[in-house]
């Protein structure tokens, strides 16, 4: 009886003993998010950018597209606005100014290469000059 005893403690002494064991380390393991789909603008390139506007009545916009779905614009007689920006495919731009309702454009780049955009409620249209991005 002593023999199976003694046998018994050393098998326990072999499972370890909590105090003596290594502590287990946790391991942080990256979970990478999913990437956004990048927007395209209607030349092709990313919509991210910095772009020339110029209005029907001659007017010139600076507009600032930002990859977070903001946009700032400034004119060439001092006024400024900003809001979110989206596109619906390459060829459709919409935004949405502070305290505004959305609006969206339909955009085109003709075989010249003069990329136009035009206003789906007033059926103005611009002409649209990447400056930047």
């Amino acid at each position: 009886m002593k023999k199976l005893a003694f046998v018994a403690v050393l098998g326990l002494a072999a499972c370890g003993d909590a105090a003596t064991e290594e502590p287990m380390v946790e391991e942080e393991v990256a979970v990478e998010e999913p990437a956004m789909e990048v927007q395209m603008a209607a030349d092709g390139q990313p919509a991210p950018g910095t772009y020339e506007v110029v209005l029907e009545n001659g007017d010139v916009v600076t507009e600032t597209v930002n990859a977070d779905g903001t946009y700032s614009w400034i004119s060439t007689n001092g006024e400024t606005g900003s809001g979110t920006w989206r596109t619906d495919g390459p060829n459709v731009w919409c935004t949405t100014g502070e305290g505004e309702e959305e609006s969206c454009n339909d955009e085109m780049v003709d075989d010249d290469g003069v990329w136009t955009s035009t206003d789906r409620e007033t059926g103005e249209t611009a002409t649209v000059t990447r400056v930047e991005g």
